[in-house]
């Protein structure tokens, strides 16, 4: 799907939407109707599509006993307002990525993506085995909700630049869209970081209010259109290596819901972590492909040398800035995630890794197929 189709679609959604934004949720012959609002386009690939499918997939589950209605990003409320859309009542339900709220608490970024940090497995393995759920329980609790992850990128993109970089001076200045923690160690390395939501970037970077941009990578970025005005494209990074999304519920309407609807918004959310990821593998090389081939997109695997120790650095400082001066509630979630990753990266550094370097190396099959 192009920028233009999910654009259109997302308007008119919009103004369908608009006259029952203030209706109150259903709740007819034991029946719940439920609002979900997200930060993404209506239709956008992966994100805005997932978020539908798990409305849909808990609305078909209860057999309609909870059903979901989506609110893409300005229908209701703006992409960045999706939260607190749910905190102060005006939603059961937010699908979106936690660092976009590390306003209300550094420790959200955590469970999202950090620099340098877990990948989607890691980070899955620390938030259901290694008590990273309690921690976000803990921390969403201050706010009345409850957390589920939603969804899964993988590694995502460098991003979006006019000319090759060739060093950290070429970085000294550059208006760079780049959210979470991501966004300060770019800003350490000397950028100027803003944050804006997926469907804001294009026109920032046409009106040249931004130099560059990243988002999540090329199933993403060609339906956003940031080929058509950049032609650098960085297609491995630091920011964000494992990017999880959430689904944000009213903590006190979900615990009025009867076991068997708890449970299945539980467990759609966690098929739909694991689902995600096999449309972004499916989808990534096609795009990336075809932006390449058809749009004149010169693709860079790999940062120069000064920019990956720059940004290993800076988000080693970062750390350490958080778990020496940052409020227990951060330090805690911090503190936990560190002491996993220590862990985990032992699994993905000795076995994963041995055995993606070792099939590069030696097992080349493109001649079959």
């Amino acid at each position: 799907m192009d920028r233009r189709s999910f654009l259109k679609t997302s308007a008119l959604g919009g103004s369908a939407a608009a006259a029952s934004t203030l209706a109150a949720p259903a709740v007819a012959q034991g029946r719940i109707t439920w609002r979900m609002v997200t930060t993404w386009p209506r239709n956008f690939p992966g994100l805005g599509t997932g978020a539908q499918r798990v409305a849909d997939r808990i609305t078909a589950a209860s057999d309609g006993a909870l059903t979901v209605e989506v609110f893409a990003a300005g229908e209701m409320v703006p992409a960045l307002q999706s939260l607190d859309a749910v905190i102060d009542g005006s939603a059961e339900m937010s699908h979106g990525a936690a660092y976009y709220w590390q306003n209300k608490s550094v420790g959200l970024s955590f469970f999202t993506g950090v620099p340098f940090g877990m990948t989607s497995r890691e980070l899955a393995a620390w938030v259901r085995y290694g008590g990273g759920q309690e921690l976000w329980d803990e921390l969403y609790d201050q706010f009345g909700v409850q957390g589920f992850l939603s969804g899964d990128t993988g590694t995502q993109a460098g991003g979006w630049f006019n000319q090759e970089l060739t060093g950290l001076a070429d970085i000294q200045g550059l208006r760079f869209r780049t959210p979470g923690l991501g966004g300060q160690v770019w800003q350490k390395m000397g950028a100027s970081v803003t944050n804006l939501a997926g469907g804001e970037i294009f026109q920032a970077l046409q009106s040249g209010a931004l130099d560059a941009a990243e988002f999540v990578g090329p199933y993403n970025d060609r339906a956003l259109g940031f080929h058509q005005l950049r032609k650098h494209y960085y297609t491995s990074s630091f920011n964000e290596p494992g990017l999880a999304t959430e689904v944000v519920v009213d903590k006190a309407k979900y615990q009025e819901l009867p076991a068997n609807l708890r449970a299945i918004v539980r467990d759609v959310c966690q098929a739909e972590y694991d689902q995600v990821p096999s449309e972004f593998y499916a989808n990534d090389p096609i795009a990336l492909n075809d932006m390449v081939e058809n749009h004149g997109v010169i693709v860079h695997e790999n940062w120069p040398e000064e920019i990956w120790q720059g940004g290993a650095n800076a988000a080693k400082e970062l750390l350490t800035e958080i778990l020496e001066g940052g409020d227990e509630m951060t330090k805690k979630v911090a503190q936990s995630y560190v002491s996993n990753l220590n862990v985990l990266r032992t699994r993905t550094e000795r076995t994963d890794l041995t055995y993606a370097i070792a099939r590069q190396k030696y097992f080349d099959i493109s001649d079959l197929g």
